[in-house]
């Protein structure tokens, strides 16, 4: 049976078993399509939060940044795991205690103004668009491989199968699709890792296996990969950060965008009571660790495997031939995420870091410069092939990528189809409309947000995990800090939230934009994005935690200024800060 069988079984049947679900709970009424009727048990949505949350940045691109960054990259573990335990004891229990659908509607009613909510609307749409872009580029990127199309075809595949299953399911659908998908796609994930930590270290679990003796050289695996890289002009895997400012305020905005996420907030809705939310969380957090835990040895593993496999005999000695590659190298060529050019002529492939402190080496050993560029994307799906694992496993992490990537993506779409449909036109628009009305309007925004997300993802601003954490500081710069004043501030009023969110929201993009181009079209920034441009050294991916502080200051300031929020909101304030007793999530 061909490779490319085996891949079209596991991903064929993984899809049925998801469209089959979404058929089986298909949403009836409004409450089933926004919060699944409110009656999931916390494990069940401590799952499907899981699922939601490991996105394809979590499953494909989160350990091919840390493979490339070593010790600096591990800064997206610490960020997206902190801000769980946020969520948790800050906003989860006390949303779910107001009893709403969703985030812009909160706001709505705590600021007791529709153009608060308006603009929630919009720093949502903008958040979960730009969310959503990293996810449909990881799905393309998966779909090309292992269907063996151009990418291009691949997230239009992608965009087709989300379709089907979010617009026909609704939250109903998507909670129960989620828990398959958290099932398939951490057997696909812990799997290879189990196999590559006995092949290199002899320890089955490859937390531990990180920390362990590599085999073959008798030394720690890190201080092996560490000499095998620096041999070869890269800096230290373990090595520190120079620039701690901006390596605390990435791990910030990353940890209250965490917290800020309307997709994932929604999920706490879905629950019966207030003690299931905090549940929830808590479930949530374990899910999550599985992945998170194994991630950086599947990085560190994945780089040593990668660097032996073109210096089988270690790096003072000859790379391989270019014409002895190994297959998986010829098969992600065909994709285009694996290029190779014979700068020297000498039919070898050279892999080193082509700096200036390197050039004397290299020129040494008659080399014209790096000839081999790997895209960080593909670690992880390239993995087994890499340490030559049985087909049945590559299979496997094929529909375990692509279920990454599309349980994260259903859920953004609903998120933006509930901000269009409930927020936008049932909350401002046409109040009367009826609930069938509502629901045909929350599944063609969610058709147009797929159209638009697909023609972003064709042309992202970057890899997927630093797409998905630009989302993070824009969700961080608005919505976070609205939502803790809304529940911890009885001083915060209508004026002084419009103007923080607006402040925080603006201040980020201009700042991203300037960087990274103008609603991300390429060529279009001001500024090359290098560190010597940034503003006191904080990258544009780093920005959201400065937003966030904008934002704060902004809605204090003109909060003070103006007059008290009405005493009937400072009661309601008050209310919600004691957890006891909620009723189901309303629709008023």
């Amino acid at each position: 049976m061909s490779q490319f069988a085996i891949n079209l079984l596991f991903v064929g049947g993984s899809f049925l078993l998801y469209i089959g679900i979404a058929i089986w709970a298909k949403a009836g009424s409004t409450k089933d399509f926004y919060v699944a009727g409110g009656g999931v048990h916390p494990v069940t949505n401590g799952m499907a939060i899981g699922a939601d949350w490991m996105s394809a940045a979590s499953f494909i691109s989160m350990a091919g940044l840390i493979a490339a960054g070593g010790y600096a990259n591990s800064t997206f573990l610490m960020g997206w795991t902190g801000g769980y335990v946020l969520l948790a004891m800050l906003l989860a229990p006390y949303l779910r205690k107001f009893g709403k659908f969703t985030v812009p509607e909160f706001i709505g009613d705590r600021f007791y103004s529709k153009q608060a909510r308006l603009v929630a609307v919009l720093c949502l749409i903008v958040a979960s668009v730009t969310y959503v872009i990293g996810q449909m580029a990881g799905a393309g990127v998966a779909f090309s491989r292992f269907l063996e199309v151009e990418s291009t075809t691949g997230l239009m595949i992608a965009a087709v199968v989300v379709f089907i299953y979010a617009v026909l399911g609704g939250m109903k659908g998507i909670t129960y699709t989620q828990v398959a998908q958290y099932c398939v796609l951490i057997v696909a994930y812990t799997i290879p890792a189990v196999f590559i930590s006995l092949q290199l270290t002899g320890n089955p679990i490859p937390p531990l296996g990180l920390f362990s003796t590599h085999i073959e050289s008798g030394v720690p695996l890190l201080e092996r990969l560490d000499q095998v890289i620096t041999e070869l002009g890269f800096r230290d895997y373990t090595a520190d950060v120079d620039n701690k400012l901006n390596m605390v305020l990435f791990t910030l905005s990353l940890m209250i965008g965490t917290a800020g996420l309307p997709h994932v907030i929604i999920r706490f809705f879905t629950v019966p009571k207030v003690t299931d939310a905090r549940w929830s969380a808590g479930w949530a957090l374990v899910f999550i660790a599985l992945l998170y835990l194994t991630a950086p040895a599947v990085a560190s593993m994945a780089r040593l495997n990668l660097m032996t496999t073109i210096y089988p005999e270690g790096p003072a000695a000859e790379p391989i031939e270019y014409d002895n590659r190994p297959e998986w190298i010829a098969t992600w060529e065909q994709t285009g995420l694996i290029t190779y050019e014979d700068k020297n002529n000498d039919g070898r492939i050279q892999l080193y870091n082509d700096s200036e402190a390197f050039a004397p080496e290299a020129e040494s050993r008659g080399w014209a410069g790096n000839e081999l560029v790997v895209n960080n994307d593909i670690l992880v799906l390239a993995n087994p092939e890499i340490a030559n694992l049985p087909g049945w496993v590559i299979g496997l992490i094929a529909a375990g990528g692509l279920a990454a990537a599309l349980s994260t993506a259903a859920g953004l779409l609903l998120a933006i189809s509930s901000a269009v449909s409930h927020d936008l036109i049932k909350g401002s628009i046409n109040p009367k409309i009826s609930e069938k009305g509502e629901l045909k309007a929350a599944r063609i925004s969610m058709a147009v947000a797929i159209v638009v997300a697909t023609y972003l993802g064709a042309n992202p601003p970057g890899f997927a995990a630093q797409v998905v954490a630009l989302a993070f500081g824009i969700a961080a710069a608005s919505l976070f800090p609205a939502l803790m004043m809304g529940i911890f501030s009885k001083r915060v009023n209508n004026k002084g939230a419009v103007a923080g969110m607006l402040a925080g929201l603006s201040a980020t993009l201009v700042y991203i934009f300037i960087y990274l181009g103008w609603f991300f079209i390429p060529e279009t920034n001001n500024l090359a994005n290098t560190p010597d441009n940034w503003l006191l050294g904080i990258s544009p991916l780093s920005f959201g935690a400065v937003g966030a502080m904008i934002n704060f200051a902004v809605a204090f300031a003109v909060s003070y200024a103006t007059e008290e929020p009405p005493v009937e909101i400072q009661e309601l304030v008050e209310s919600v800060r004691y957890p006891r007793g909620a009723g189901s999530a309303q629709d008023h």
